[in-house]
């Protein structure tokens, strides 16, 4: 029986249900999100019978969370991709990740960061060697731009959340939640040393799923001069899977920093970070080591 079945029809968790409770379906939409598009490419990372994933695919179609784009015309060929009411379970699919992070891979406790041999950790550092999909975040002047600079390398630090002073910010207990505070140290350390990147031909963009204008005060307060992203729609977020943690009500990044070459490829990963303002030399570091590799036409291997 399906769920659309059952008697409470006026029950939104049953009727949600009928779309995306299949285990399956709510994996499609990972991987949609992730930037994986084709028909082949979803059977082959999914692992379901063709038969079973043209039935979902369609189901979700039909639905309206996803939406078929011609690729090839002759034979026609079809990509898939989220519309708005698919991007509108991305905070679903990372409620799932942050209650099997904490309940499940985890012993329940409420942390902002992550021991360097747990399963979040091995996740992570497997994202070196992956590519980007394409998307935008928000400025905070409430634009829309790529995250990936068009310089040799892109440098996207992840934080939980700073705030300017005076202002609704950290919510109770912030200071208790190990790997939460320091924030405000990190990027004032990377705006101190905004130029040793530079001169690396690194571009910098600190990453929170903050509002914009949230971002905008506390970037003003702290003479940030370069740019300050919101992910509060969760689309890098949902699209990495990367680390996260939840913090009155709010679905927060835990510290993480990626470093990206002009080809949006992910060249290394910084996670855990325990150290806020260690974490930018950490991050000058990996530049230099990949640079190097670079140089030498060795591909990029992670630690």
């Amino acid at each position: 029986m399906r769920y659309t079945d059952l008697t409470d029809a006026d029950c939104a968790i049953t009727q949600a249900l009928g779309i995306v409770g299949d285990w399956w379906t709510l994996l499609l939409i990972r991987d949609v999100a992730a930037g994986v598009h084709q028909f082949g490419a979803l059977h082959e990372q999914v692992g379901i019978s063709r038969k079973v994933l043209a039935q979902r695919l369609k189901a979700l179609v039909d639905h309206g969370v996803l939406e078929k784009r011609l690729y090839h015309p002759h034979p026609p060929r079809y990509e898939y991709h989220l519309t708005a009411s698919g991007r509108g379970l991305l905070p679903v699919l990372v409620a799932l990740q942050n209650w099997g992070s904490r309940h499940v891979l985890g012993d329940g406790t409420l942390t902002a960061t992550g021991e360097s041999d747990s399963a979040e950790a091995r996740q992570a550092h497997a994202l070196v060697g992956t590519r980007l999909p394409v998307l935008t975040l928000r400025t905070t002047a409430d634009a829309r731009v790529d995250p990936v600079a068009d310089t040799a390398w892109t440098v996207l630090y992840c934080f939980p959340g700073a705030y300017a002073p005076g202002l609704q910010g950290y919510p109770p207990g912030w200071d208790e939640i190990p790997g939460a505070p320091g924030c405000t140290l990190e990027s004032c350390t990377y705006r101190d040393r905004l130029d040793r990147f530079t001169d690396r031909g690194a571009s910098v963009f600190g990453v929170s799923t903050q509002r914009p204008d949230q971002l905008a005060s506390f970037a003003a307060h702290a003479n940030i001069p370069f740019p300050l992203l919101s992910d509060a729609d969760l689309e890098l977020t949902a699209a990495l899977r990367l680390p996260t943690f939840r913090a009155a009500g709010v679905d927060r990044l835990k510290r993480l920093t990626l470093l990206l070459d002009d080809t949006r490829t992910i060249c290394g990963v910084l996670y855990p970070l325990p150290d806020p303002a260690g974490s930018v030399e950490d991050a000058l570091t990996l530049i230099d080591t990949r640079s190097t590799r670079a140089t030498r036409g060795e591909q990029p291997v992670d630690r």
